[in-house]
């Protein structure tokens, strides 16, 4: 059975209970995934393979008074053995046109200047390359 793509709901934290190695950077706390899920606009596709979760793109809509809406992709990871098989091009996609869907006109992400395999995908997409600074508060 191929990699299948879902989007998640609130409904669906069951999903959760088996996930690949290096999806996530954390691991998931269930509380904290039921409010992102249930929040507004955010959104979350997982990549699904025998019933364990091998890759997850997460994404907000965020609406501007003087800008057009637009998607951040906040988080995207896949499983070590499931990378170089394009699910996560497949996520991205997939992102983009719930994205489209919801009435958004750009999209933007970050990733790390060091992270080869990132940057080569952002850049295969045909995603605009720009340096930023990165500013991190405790609140």
């Amino acid at each position: 059975m191929p990699v299948a793509l879902q989007r998640v709901t609130a409904d669906e934290i069951a999903l959760f209970d088996r996930i690949a190695d290096e999806v996530f950077d954390e691991p998931i706390v269930p509380e904290r995934l039921r409010d992102y899920l249930a929040a507004p606009g955010h959104l979350m596709i997982v990549a699904i393979d025998d019933g364990v979760i091998v890759g997850q793109c997460a994404a907000v809509v965020r609406r501007h008074p003087d800008k057009v809406t637009e998607l951040y992709i906040d988080e995207l990871g896949t499983a070590g053995s499931h990378r170089r098989q394009g699910i996560a091009r497949s996520m991205i996609d997939a992102m983009f046109e719930w994205g489209r869907q919801l009435g958004c006109r750009e999209s933007w992400l970050g990733t790390e200047l060091d992270n080869t395999a990132a940057n080569a995908l952002y850049r295969s997409i045909r995603g605009r390359f720009d340096s930023m600074a990165y500013y991190e508060f405790q609140l």
